[in-house]
């Protein structure tokens, strides 16, 4: 079993049905699926037909950032990869909410938000601090008697989507510049980060919605050890075929 920390610059002589686990920094508006499935079709073009191939923990179109891509037999560790804790920076805009709690919709409703101060900023973020429950985005892919949440959205109908129980471990503010916030934060699996912006805003007498989203750590694997994307399909391309 080998990870890219450990095979940084070269990929060839891998057995990858032996099991790999690729760190791959997560581009802009890619779905974490999109790339699974490109790094699929790589692996079959240099003879891999049937291996598996899996990420461990989804990252949205619009984050960036840390996504474990599981290859052949490191497929089977997804879910102990899938629980260990995240990192990430968040930019979030107060004064205003949307549908999905990001930009992935257009703003539906603004707030006043010219009697917050950083003092009350942190206060919000001490108080979201710690194990509690936390209510999913209707625009997201937590399942409901089968069907994902963001389908039943997209089409229409009412959403009632569960609290789950996460940790919200460390909060940082990194940057205060009203009614922009930019924040660290250290979690559970199972956070959902769009939720904590609106989360903040409401704690704030206010509404919030995330502007951007960079997973910075996944367990022990972190974003300065993560293959871009582009280089990584093109060391595949270029390893020795199976």
């Amino acid at each position: 079993m080998t990870t890219n920390l450990q095979e940084a610059h070269d990929l060839r002589g891998i057995n990858f049905e032996e099991g790999y686990i690729a760190v791959l920094d997560k581009p802009l508006r890619w779905t974490s699926t999109d790339v699974v499935r490109k790094i699929k079709f790589a692996l079959r073009r240099i003879g891999y037909r049937r291996i598996k191939v899996g990420h461990a923990g989804t990252l949205d179109p619009l984050a960036t950032g840390v996504l474990l891509v599981c290859i052949g037999r490191a497929t089977k560790m997804v879910d102990a990869l899938q629980s260990e804790e995240k990192e990430y920076t968040a930019d979030v805009m107060l004064g205003a909410t949307t549908p999905s709690f990001d930009l992935e919709h257009e703003i539906d409703r603004t707030y006043p938000w010219e009697h917050i101060t950083r003092e009350a900023v942190e206060e919000a973020l001490k108080r979201l601090t710690g194990e509690r429950l936390q209510t999913p985005p209707v625009y997201s892919a937590k399942k409901i008697e089968g069907t994902r949440a963001y389908e039943l959205a997209r089409a229409g109908e009412e959403v009632a989507v569960r609290q789950a129980l996460i940790n919200i471990y460390e909060m940082e503010l990194l940057a205060c510049e009203l009614p922009k916030i930019r924040i660290r934060v250290r979690c559970s699996k199972g956070t959902y980060i769009r939720s904590l912006a609106r989360e903040i805003g409401e704690a704030l007498g206010s509404g919030g919605h995330l502007t951007a989203l960079r997973r910075t750590r996944s367990g022990g694997f972190t974003v300065e050890n993560a293959w871009n994307l582009e280089e990584f399909l093109k060391k595949l391309q270029n390893s020795e075929t199976k």
